[in-house]
C-alpha cells in the first residue's frame, strides 16, 4: 500500500492488477527486489495481499512472483496460508525431476559416468546451470516435507 501511495497509483486493490494497465505494475519493483535480495544470499518474499477472501486473487498474485523466483509472500490471514505453501512448493512432479537431474549429473560428472560436463536426460542436456536449479527445486521440496517417489 505504501508502496503505492508513493507512486500515486490510482487503485485501492493492493498487490492486485490494475485493469487499465495491459502489464503487471509491479513487474518492474519485484524483478529489483528479487536480484537485490539474492545479491546479498537473502529469500525474496513477495508483499501481503489484503482482500482476505480473494484468493483467486492472491494465487493469482503468488504465482506472478514465484515465477519470478520468490520464495514466498506474506501471509495476513490464516485463510492465505494453504495457498501460499501449494503456491512456493514444487509439485511431486516437479521435485522427482531436480532429483533425477541431480542423479544424472552426479553421475555424469563421476569417474564411473567419464567425467564429462553435461549429459542428456530424456529429451534434455543437463549440465552445471541444471544441477544448480535443480538444487533449488530439490531443497524447496525437502522443506516442504517432499520425499521422492519410486519410479515405474
Amino acid at each position: 500500500a505504501d508502496f503505492m501511495a508513493s507512486l500515486a497509483m490510482p487503485s485501492l486493490a493492493v498487490g492486485g492488477l490494475h485493469p487499465d494497465y495491459p502489464g503487471d505494475t509491479y513487474h518492474y519493483a519485484l524483478a529489483r527486489i528479487l536480484v537485490a535480495a539474492r545479491a546479498y544470499g537473502l529469500q525474496a518474499v513477495d508483499g501481503p495481499w489484503l482482500a482476505i477472501r480473494d484468493l483467486d486473487g492472491f494465487r493469482a498474485a503468488a504465482r506472478r512472483s514465484r515465477a519470478l523466483g520468490y520464495d514466498g509472500k506474506w501471509v495476513v490471514h490464516p485463510g492465505q496460508l494453504d495457498a501460499a505453501n501449494e503456491t512456493y512448493a514444487p509439485t511431486q512432479e516437479e521435485y522427482d525431476n531436480a532429483e533425477r537431474i541431480l542423479d544424472a549429473y552426479a553421475h555424469a560428472t563421476s569417474a564411473a559416468g567419464g567425467q564429462r560436463g553435461a549429459v542428456l536426460l530424456g529429451e534434455e542436456m543437463v549440465d552445471e546451470a541444471s544441477r544448480k536449479m535443480a538444487l533449488v527445486i530439490a531443497a524447496r521440496g525437502r522443506a516442504a516435507g517432499l520425499r521422492r517417489m519410486p519410479q515405474e
